[in-house]
């Protein structure tokens, strides 16, 4: 049970972390454009029309750095189904142990220019890690003896032998 209660711990502390320190910016970019969020430069490369399997989509190539050294590229899309036509979005991520970078296309605003979504969640991952170690504990707690009940007969009992109360 003391594993469970370190997964609830560690969750409790990605949870106030992340609330606490996350960063969401809604923007305008244009092709060669730069936006900074949260420390992280993201810069819309380029986009072009992408054919899926049961889609069509506009995907940007977005580099993101820090201090002038590159960390990634994320390729959002925002993405029309064949069948039902309405638009979705595809998010590009850059996940990391300590943090996630998320990038959304938003809608065209004319004159060349993007909504772009983006976002920076400080130690996300130890949600979920918590919740394993919640579960791992869990398990654990049920393969323990002592937590399990035992049928058990007592010979003695008057219900059991037949005796009269």
């Amino acid at each position: 049970m003391s594993v469970a209660h370190f997964g609830v711990g560690l969750f409790v502390i990605g949870v106030t972390i992340v609330s606490a320190f996350s960063v969401e910016e809604d923007r305008s970019l244009r092709i060669g454009d730069t936006e900074s969020v949260a420390g992280y430069e993201l810069q819309l490369r380029e986009l072009r029309n992408v054919d899926g399997p049961n889609y069509r989509a506009v995907e940007g190539d977005i580099d993101i750095s820090k201090n002038g050294e590159f960390v990634a590229q994320v390729r959002p899309q925002k993405r029309t189904y064949l069948v039902q036509q309405s638009p979705m979005t595809e998010a590009g991520i850059d996940a990391h142990w300590n943090r996630d970078v998320f990038v959304a296309l938003g809608d065209p605003l004319g004159n060349n220019a993007w909504s772009v979504r983006m976002q920076y969640k400080p130690m996300i991952r130890f949600i979920w890690f918590g919740a394993l170690v919640m579960a791992l504990g869990g398990l654990i707690a049920m393969s323990d003896r002592r937590y399990r009940l035992t049928a058990t007969v007592d010979e003695k009992s008057p219900a059991i032998s037949g005796e009269p109360a």
